[in-house]
C-alpha cells in the first residue's frame, strides 16, 4: 500500500465513540510473502455506542453488515446504534460474563478465567458455530463488513487473528495486531479500572486488570487448544468451524489487494 493510502487508512479508523474500531488490514499489513492486504474491506470494533457523526462515518465506508458477537445480555444492556445502510446480525459467543470480575478472588484466578475463555472458543460447539458463521459470511460478502464484541478484545481479537492467519499474515504481525487493543483502549481501560477502585476498592484493581487487557498468553491458549483438538489451526478452521477449502480461499482473496 502506498504511504499516503496507509496514512488515510489509519486516520479513518479513529472514531471518538469507538476507540477500538479499526481496519482488519491494519495500516499497511502484508502477508508473510509480502503481498499487501486490501484496506476498507473488513473492519473490527468494540461495541457500537456511537455518536451520530461516527455512525455517519461508518455508513460512508460502505459497510453493509454488522456482526455482533456479544451475548444476549450484553446486547440488551447496550444495544448497537444503528448504522445507516447496514444489517445487524447476532452471532453470539460467550466471553467473561458481565459482573464475573467481582467474583474472582485474585489476579491468578482472573488470568485462569481468561485462558478458559479462549480455550472455549475452540471447545464450545456454540462458539465454533458462531465463528464459523462469521468467517463464512465475511468470505462470501462483496461489500465491507464489520464485526465486534464489547471491548473488541477477545472474541473480536480471536476472529481477527483467524482472518489474518487465513490471509497468510506472519504470526508476529497477527500478535502485534492483537496487542494493539491495549494501546487503542488505554483510556477506556483506565476509566473502568478507576470505577473499580472507586466502587470496590483499590485493592480489587489487580484482579480486574487481567480481564481488561489483551495478553498473548490468552491468544496462545486458544491456538494451543486448536492444535490439541484438531491437529492444527487449519484443522480447527476446517473441521471445527466447518469452513470448506473454497471458503478459506475466498476469505483470503477478500483480504488480498492483488
Amino acid at each position: 500500500m502506498p504511504a499516503d493510502d496507509a496514512r488515510w487508512g489509519e486516520e479513518i479508523t479513529r472514531l471518538a465513540s469507538a476507540d477500538n474500531f479499526r481496519d482488519v488490514a491494519g495500516p499497511g499489513y502484508t502477508t508473510a510473502a509480502g503481498e499487501p492486504l486490501r484496506p476498507g474491506v473488513l473492519w473490527r470494533s468494540n461495541e457500537l455506542q456511537l455518536l451520530d457523526e461516527d455512525a455517519a462515518t461508518l455508513a460512508s465506508l460502505g459497510i453493509t453488515a454488522v456482526f455482533d458477537l456479544r451475548s444476549g445480555h450484553e446486547v440488551e444492556a447496550h444495544p448497537d446504534v444503528a448504522v445507516p445502510g447496514t444489517t445487524w446480525q447476532h452471532v453470539e459467543v460467550g466471553g467473561i460474563p458481565p459482573g464475573a470480575g467481582a467474583e474472582l478472588p485474585d489476579a491468578p484466578a482472573a488470568v485462569a478465567a481468561m485462558l478458559d475463555v479462549y480455550r472455549r472458543f475452540v471447545t464450545d460447539p456454540d462458539a465454533r458455530r458462531s465463528f464459523g458463521t462469521l468467517l463464512a459470511s465475511l468470505a462470501t460478502s462483496s461489500t465491507p463488513q464489520l464485526f465486534h464484541c464489547t471491548a473488541g478484545k477477545d472474541r473480536t481479537g480471536w476472529a481477527a487473528a483467524l482472518v489474518l492467519r487465513v490471509a497468510g499474515v506472519a504470526d508476529a504481525v497477527v500478535e502485534a495486531d492483537y496487542l494493539l487493543t491495549n494501546e487503542r483502549s488505554a483510556d477506556t481501560r483506565a476509566k473502568y479500572l478507576g470505577l473499580v477502585a472507586e466502587h470496590l476498592g483499590a485493592d480489587r484493581v489487580p484482579t480486574f486488570e487481567p480481564i481488561m487487557v489483551a495478553d498473548l498468553a490468552y491468544l496462545h491458549a486458544g491456538l494451543a487448544q486448536a492444535v490439541g483438538s484438531y491437529g492444527s489451526v487449519e484443522g480447527y478452521l476446517r473441521d471445527g468451524l466447518g469452513l470448506t477449502d473454497d471458503l478459506l480461499v475466498a476469505l483470503r482473496s477478500r483480504l488480498l489487494a492483488g
